[in-house]
């Protein structure tokens, strides 16, 4: 790592870790890679120390990060992540958290904590993440960038460490949303299904309990656009469904590891891990035909509307928020995203509200659409559009 570099943003940078491959719509433009993504020469980190030093170099490229090379960016370096990618919070107990580009003593989000800090610092112009549970919507959200989960499946996920693969999408964050297309095509072209042909729409259950001051600044935003009113399934339900398959298939993906290394993880991701394991068959089973049926439902409620709703369940919260305050924003703003999730569907988290954050201070807030499956580049094209 070069000695400016910041630790907490970067496990390692280069000028460049791998230059262009070839030529295209991101010509110019630098990415920081989360370090979940193979890059050919280098370790994967997964943002465990314990972890990379029994790691050995990769001697691949995964596929979502030679398409950007092949289309004219460079890769400026491998960024951090929260570990395993368990965490939308942004901490890491061994690097540090990434600092807030937007908001100076908050948490940056996370788990595609170092890219989003990358982009929203300037110091790289494109990052490349992966979103379960809103992993690029909630960095996006409380850094004020644009940040874009595709649909399930879009983009290959070959390379990339799994997570809970029945959730894991492969996306990006920039500061603007030209940016943001020119990724999107670069990877997935040009063709797109509609985004907002049949309307918009908003979820009052989805919004229940919502701090205030969001409520007002999410009315205040969509007014205007007069979305129709859904009602989908319960969303406690639909997080419940979440919250048992995502462990479950997270212990498949990293449980022999956590299990042979006792004391390596931080804490809050160590305690979700143990819930991870002790998930029985029979539950994940259930939740799996809980799941087939949810998804169902949200496709009968929206069809190809756009939902509108907040990116998280508020502002960023502080550095030296206790495990209580965090445990509380994790349920809320999980309740917002994992939706999406059920339903295979893009989500793009629009840097459009502000709300109190840190000491009182504004901060940004995401405004999310979420739209039809494969609609991933109109949806860019609609926010553009709309704000």
């Amino acid at each position: 790592m070069s000695g400016d570099a910041d630790p907490r943003i970067w496990r390692v940078v280069g000028d460049p870790l791998a230059a262009p491959t070839g030529s295209g719509p991101l010509d110019g433009e630098t990415v920081a890679v989360k370090d979940l993504f193979e890059v050919e020469g280098h370790a994967l980190g997964l943002g465990n120390p314990a972890y990379l030093a029994e790691a050995a170099p990769a001697t691949r490229t995964a596929p979502a990060v030679a398409a950007l090379l092949a289309a004219g960016a460079s890769l400026r370096g491998i960024a951090q992540t929260d570990e395993f990618a368990y965490s939308i919070a942004g901490a890491n107990a061994h690097y540090g958290a990434p600092p807030n580009g937007a908001m100076p003593g908050a948490l940056p989000g996370g788990s595609s904590s170092g890219p989003a800090s990358a982009v929203a610092a300037g110091q790289a112009s494109l990052g490349l993440g992966t979103d379960t549970a809103g992993s690029i919507r909630v960095p996006a959200s409380y850094q004020g960038l644009w940040g874009l989960r595709t649909t399930h499946g879009a983009v290959s996920a070959e390379g990339v460490w799994p997570l809970a693969p029945t959730f894991d999408t492969v996306g990006w964050l920039a500061r603007d949303a030209d940016t943001l297309r020119r990724a999107v095509v670069a990877t997935l072209g040009t063709r797109t299904a509609p985004a907002g042909a049949a309307g918009l729409a908003v979820a009052p259950a989805l919004l229940a309990g919502l701090d205030p001051a969001v409520l007002a600044a999410f009315d205040a935003a969509i007014a205007p656009l007069r979305p129709v009113e859904v009602e989908l399934p319960d969303p406690d339900a639909v997080l419940r469904v979440f919250r048992t398959v995502q462990p479950a298939e997270a212990w498949f993906s990293d449980g022999a590891w956590v299990s042979a290394h006792p004391g390596a993880l931080g804490p809050g991701v160590a305690e979700r891990f143990d819930v991870a394991a002790a998930t029985t068959a029979d539950a994940e089973a259930e939740a799996r035909e809980e799941l087939r049926l949810l998804r169902a439902a949200i496709d009968a409620a929206l069809g190809d509307r756009v939902l509108l709703l907040p990116s998280a369940s508020g502002a960023a919260p502080a550095l030296d928020a206790d495990a209580a305050e965090l445990d509380a924003v994790r349920t809320a703003t999980l309740r917002l995203c994992s939706a999406a999730g059920i339903a295979g569907r893009p989500a793009l988290s629009v840097p459009l509200l502000t709300v109190p954050g840190v000491g009182g201070a504004p901060s940004p807030l995401g405004l999310c659409l979420v739209g039809p499956r494969g609609s991933d580049l109109a949806l860019v094209d609609l926010a553009a559009r709309l704000f």
